[in-house]
């Protein structure tokens, strides 16, 4: 078990680090790569492309801390 839950946190990790590195800055980012001006959204990203970006950085950060504290239990 704990195992596959260091397995899940391994790959759980990498791609929190690649979403993290998609966020953008100030002007650029993920919508500046793609020719899109930044706008004023709930969250700060104009597109529903940097809108799901922040949504799904929370998921996986949710399931990051939650597997963490998993871990810290198991072993």
């Amino acid at each position: 078990m704990g195992t596959v839950l260091s397995i899940i946190q391994l790959i759980v990790s990498v791609v929190l680090i690649f979403l993290v590195l998609l966020h953008s800055g100030k002007d650029a980012g993920l919508s500046g790569a793609f020719g899109v001006s930044p706008g004023s959204g709930p969250f700060g990203g104009g597109s529903l492309l940097e809108r799901n970006l922040d949504r799904w950085t929370v998921v996986f950060t949710v399931i990051f801390v939650v597997n963490s504290i998993i871990l810290l239990k198991i072993l």
